[in-house]
């Protein structure tokens, strides 16, 4: 029986993750999407302070921009998210993560470590950092043909 392609194992551990992180962020009202978005508003809270426009935010969280949308209107009545007019733009709007919505990801910061431990514990320290370059070699070949 042949062995299975790489990009097979890859969408099986992506699905794998998926599935874990839905079952563990439920309790704290989060989908896995949804957790994706805000994290990716915090990491643009620290590099730039100016929120995403719900198209950026969708191309980082891996969604539509119609499934952002959603997520967006979701995480904005659960006052996790703010939406304010762009000062260059005003019929631009920017997300931005609320106190509320900081609170939540640290309230799911354990689980969240804990599911990436499982994963990392799989692997010795230096299969831990080869994966990692492995990964993000394997990103940088096929990012530029995914935008082309």
């Amino acid at each position: 029986m042949p062995e299975p392609s790489t990009l097979y194992l890859v969408k099986r551990l992506e699905l794998a993750i998926r599935a874990v992180l839905d079952d563990v962020l439920r309790p704290h009202g989060l989908t896995a999407p949804q957790y994706t978005a805000l994290t990716a508003l915090a990491q643009r809270d620290a590099t730039r302070g100016d929120g995403l426009t719900s198209a950026q935010l969708a191309r980082r969280s891996f969604v539509t921009p119609q499934t952002m949308h959603e997520q967006v209107t979701a995480l904005e009545r659960a006052g996790l998210v703010s939406r304010e007019p762009d000062a260059a733009n005003r019929r631009v709007r920017r997300i931005r993560l609320t106190g509320h919505g900081r609170d939540r990801m640290a309230d799911c910061a354990a689980v969240v470590d804990e599911l990436e431990s499982l994963v990392e514990g799989a692997l010795g320290p230096e299969q831990r950092d080869g994966f990692r370059d492995a990964l993000t070699r394997a990103l940088a070949a096929v990012e530029p043909v995914a935008r082309g």
